[in-house]
């Protein structure tokens, strides 16, 4: 049943505030996912890199990056530019621009967990920056805003189909993931990570209760991530139930099966179930189904969500033991990796069954954005590297980003890395008092 225009325009206007609050609850989610898998001798830095996420993101993203986005959309459709930067001064603009840019500063946010522990600090400001100024806002020029991958943009229109990703599997997550991947490549593994032989040895992080009540917090947002991203009333001022149920569904399903499938993989290959690895299990789930939710059946759900859990600890596994990259969150693992699996295969588990043509486009558009987020990622890092030096001294990284970045102790009764007594949790992802290698 219809209702009034004026009353869907304001329902939907004040859902997507709702929305744009509870996405930016997902900040605190990662500061304290973060926070948990690093030493206590780096938290206070980890912390500062979130809070910089968010306050020099948003201005980056209001300056540039919004407007950016159609500009890179009307470049590469050939469709007219327009005014690209009239929301500066038009209010009607400005909830949908601050929907945008909680979804920049989770992109951005993501590269934080990869690189943590030993970036350098002004550094990591300026990758803050140009990725929710230029880097994001090309992805989305290409997809969201009718660019290159949408069915009016060049591939979309020459493959027959537009690039499906309804939430932002890889226009956010494997965005972040892969960026952080290369990152951390750059950057360089923290010392001690790996020996001379390139064998690699856990560095445990200080708290199992911050990571997993971060990952939580994530979850919980999540629903504003993807259930979000659906207005309540659709063009013609109708309900969207079903739309908004099917979304809420696989939203639940997808995180429900990728916890299960981390927490069997990872009981059959440490022998117990790992807190840690479920829960990352938990978000991949979660990114696989992000692109996917309202384009899917509910058993494409759990597949999707359980695919991405199962392989999320090998794929952890292939990066630091065959790559020998120290990502000390497993970022690519979660996002990377979920992302693009769980975007390319929508087209298996559609709702109106295979299509061929759609298939297709998804591959290219997953290899587009992917190509574009290593590309860009290693340029903006390689200019980071020039313009201040990407790493710390091997005397402040010992001496722990905290004091030698920031002057702080975020734990000052400890002298150092967390005592012997204290729970440990693996930086990368192993049991509480284990190594977390196997």
């Amino acid at each position: 049943m219809a209702v009034p225009p004026e009353v869907a325009n304001g329902v939907n206007t004040v859902w997507a505030l709702v929305v744009a609050f509870l996405i930016f609850f997902m900040q605190p989610g990662f500061a304290l996912l973060e926070s948990g898998q690093v030493r206590a001798k780096n938290v206070g830095n980890v912390l500062m890199k979130n809070m910089t996420d968010w306050t020099v993101g948003v201005l980056a993203y209001f300056v540039l990056g919004y407007g950016l986005s159609s500009v890179v959309a009307s470049l590469t459709s050939g469709a007219a530019l327009g005014t690209p930067f009239a929301y500066f001064s038009n209010p009607t603009g400005w909830v949908t621009w601050l929907v945008g840019a909680v979804f920049a500063m989770t992109a951005a946010t993501i590269v934080s967990g990869a690189v943590a522990e030993r970036m350098n600090f002004p550094a990591y400001v300026f990758v803050a920056v140009v990725m929710t100024a230029v880097v994001y806002p090309v992805t989305t020029g290409m997809t969201w805003d009718g660019g290159l991958l949408s069915i009016d943009g060049f591939v979309g229109e020459a493959l027959g189909a537009g690039y499906l990703d309804f939430a932002g599997a890889t226009v956010v997550h494997m965005l972040g993931g892969i960026a952080g991947l290369v990152g951390a490549k750059m950057v360089g593994p923290r010392e001690g990570r790996f020996d001379d032989r390139g064998n690699s040895h856990a560095i445990p992080g200080h708290s199992m209760l911050l990571a997993v009540l971060g990952t939580l917090i994530l979850a919980f947002g999540w629903y504003g991530f993807n259930v979000g991203t659906s207005a309540i009333y659709g063009p013609e001022n109708e309900l969207l139930g079903a739309t908004l149920g099917r979304v809420a569904l696989n939203t639940t399903m997808g995180m429900g099966a990728g916890a299960v499938a981390a927490m069997a993989v990872s009981s059959y290959r440490q022998g117990k179930p790992d807190p840690l690895w479920t829960a990352n299990g938990l978000l991949a789930g979660l990114v696989a189904v992000t692109g996917a939710v309202p384009h899917v059946t509910w058993v494409g759900g759990v597949v999707l969500g359980g695919l991405a859990g199962a392989l999320v600890l090998p794929t952890y596994r292939f990066v630091v033991d065959s790559l020998r990259i120290d990502d000390v969150c497993g970022v690519f693992a979660v996002h990377g990796m979920a992302g693009a699996l769980g975007t390319a295969l929508i087209p298996v588990f559609a709702t109106g069954g295979f299509g061929t043509t759609q298939f297709v486009v998804q591959v290219v558009g997953v290899g587009v954005v992917a190509l574009w987020a290593v590309v860009a990622s290693a340029v903006t890092f390689g200019a980071a590297d020039l313009l201040f030096g990407l790493r710390v001294s091997s005397e402040e990284e010992e001496a722990g980003l905290d004091e030698s970045e920031h002057g702080v102790s975020v734990y000052p009764e400890f002298t150092g890395d967390a005592s012997p007594e204290a729970p440990t949790v693996s930086a990368d992802g192993g049991r509480v008092g284990g190594d977390g290698d196997d």
